[in-house]
């Protein structure tokens, strides 16, 4: 026989309950609860009960007078406030077809209206084609797709995450996702999007650019025209010809043949096989994935900036459900069960109870906790813009607030925050960190990024930069980076490498090889 002395960790029922309630969004917390509410009699709904007092304009007599409230435990999380100094921190409808009816199928409305316009009756003319499926690298297993369907949001984060690795340029990304709509067009103008996010309307178009190759082409367009281009584009299709064509979609649809031809500079036969082509295109390609009824994004945390110039983090009301324990109804049944069994089954249902009103309201104090540190150290992006964000770990905000990364990483997980540079997901905010040479504070990624970016960009043609010389320059500047790490970057900036720069200038070609 043998004595033995050791820990474990028990995960009882309420804890992995509270593990659970900490990584749900505000929509599946809300469906949690109301599964709860109908399994458990001891739980009604805080509004519920105000207004049935309301309306009776009476309470009942069990309930005790108004100065002592009855016992009830309440899962209605304060809206609590933080607040903390800065300081310390085209046309309307088309029908590409010769033989088909163009009367009154173009009108001369403006461009801006063509992906909700042109676009709807365009889709009638176009055979559906099956999309293929999207990864979405953040607690992807193969059993969801046995239950789930890919939608084009999943779809293009998985694509996202996968094909960008700056930070900044994947908030910019992420932005133009969920302004497309349901066809695939975009509803804002880059600019919009710039403005928000205080950064360069060159950058926005720069991942814009990239953004329109993603799977399947033809997304992220601000028109027809654009959208059928870039579909012509990937079938190398997109000759002089095409291009005057698609710059004159209004004529084709009153079948103005004859002007098309001379625009075109093609005959007959060869106009009718470009209308063809356009026939074989898709002008929404958004809708070859799963398309449900559309919920907006609702943010559990709100931030906004006083007029001191302090920061404020509360949390959405609207988020926060309101669930009551009836103490009255449970003193009643209680008092009135004399089988063991119906005694036990009270019971167990008092202790769910309590237990899920404190889960509710310890998530909501840990959310708060989690996004009011991340706007502490995210203070220069919310000021200054995406250029400005800091590196920023899961470790950091844990040691911070005092808890576990497990807890961050779940608190940060489907959760969103509106700031004035919009409603963006936690997760955004933690962005990679390049040491510094001589020990001081880190560099973010992006500033590094932006740095190579810049050497590249200014170098003579007769003297390129090897990535061993932006090595060297980058140490000189105070950052520690590996050459690996450089030519990582360079790739991701879509930079060639200073063999192919050099030929590239010999041919008089521009060297950074994008112009």
């Amino acid at each position: 026989m043998e004595l033995r002395q050791g820990q474990s960790l028990v995960m009882t029922p309420q804890l992995q309950q509270a593990i659970k309630l900490l990584q749900l969004s505000s929509f599946d917390l809300a469906a949690y609860v109301d599964q709860e509410l109908e399994r458990n009699p001891l739980l009604e709904r805080a509004d519920e009960t105000v207004s049935d007092e309301t309306a009776s304009g009476e309470r009942s007599d069990a309930e005790p007078p108004a100065e002592e409230p009855p016992p009830r435990a309440e899962a209605e999380a304060t809206l609590a406030t933080i607040e903390f100094d800065p300081d310390g921190g085209g046309a309307a409808q088309a029908e590409a077809a010769i033989d088909g009816d163009f009367a009154n199928s173009f009108t001369n409305d403006s461009a801006a209206d063509a992906p909700r316009e042109i676009a709807g009756e365009l889709g009638n003319l176009y055979s559906g084609r099956g999309g293929s499926p999207g990864f979405d690298d953040s607690d992807y297993s193969w059993e969801q797709t046995l239950s789930e369907t890919v939608t084009l949001r999943d779809h293009l984060h998985g694509q996202l995450h996968m094909d960008v690795a700056d930070p900044a340029d994947r908030l910019i990304g992420a932005q133009m996702i969920e302004t497309l709509d349901e066809a695939g067009y975009l509803t804002e103008p880059p600019a919009a999007i710039a403005t928000r996010l205080g950064c360069d309307l060159a950058k926005c178009e720069e991942v814009l650019r990239r953004l329109q190759g993603f799977e399947p082409t033809g997304l992220f367009a601000r028109d027809l025209a654009e959208c059928l281009a870039l579909q012509l584009r990937e079938r190398d299709r997109l000759d002089p010809a095409m291009r005057a064509l698609l710059d004159h979609l209004d004529l084709l649809a009153r079948r103005e043949m004859g002007q098309l031809q001379r625009i075109c500079g093609v005959d007959s036969d060869d106009l009718t096989d470009m209308v063809s082509e356009l026939r074989a295109l898709n002008p929404k390609p958004g809708l070859l994935f799963a398309h449900e009824v559309t919920q907006t994004v609702v943010p559990e945390v709100l931030v906004r900036r006083a007029a001191d110039g302090t920061w404020l983090v509360e949390l959405n009301s609207e988020t926060l459900p309101r669930v009551l324990v009836n103490m009255r109804y449970y003193a009643t049944v209680a008092g009135s069960t004399k089988n063991k069994v119906d005694r036990a089954y009270v019971a167990e249902c008092l202790s769910s109870a309590n237990w899920l009103v404190k889960s509710l309201d310890q998530r909501a104090n840990t959310i708060l906790k989690v996004a009011s540190e991340i706007v502490r150290q995210q203070e220069g992006f919310l000021v200054h813009g995406v250029q400005h964000l800091r590196p920023l770990n899961l470790r950091t905000i844990a040691e911070a607030i005092g808890m576990h990364e497990s807890t961050v990483s779940r608190v940060t997980a489907n959760k969103y925050m509106a700031t004035p540079r919009g409603i963006l997901e936690l997760k955004y905010f933690f962005t990679a960190a390049i040491a510094a040479a001589d020990g001081g504070q880190s560099h973010s990624a992006e500033a590094v990024r932006d740095r190579i970016r810049q050497l590249i960009d200014h170098e003579r043609p007769n003297a390129v930069l090897s990535d061993d010389r932006i090595v060297d320059v980058l140490r000189e500047s105070g950052i520690d980076i590996a050459r690996r790490t450089v030519a990582k970057y360079r790739e991701v900036l879509n930079i060639p490498s200073s063999v192919r720069r050099r030929r590239l200038n010999s041919s008089g070609v521009d060297g950074n090889g994008r112009g």
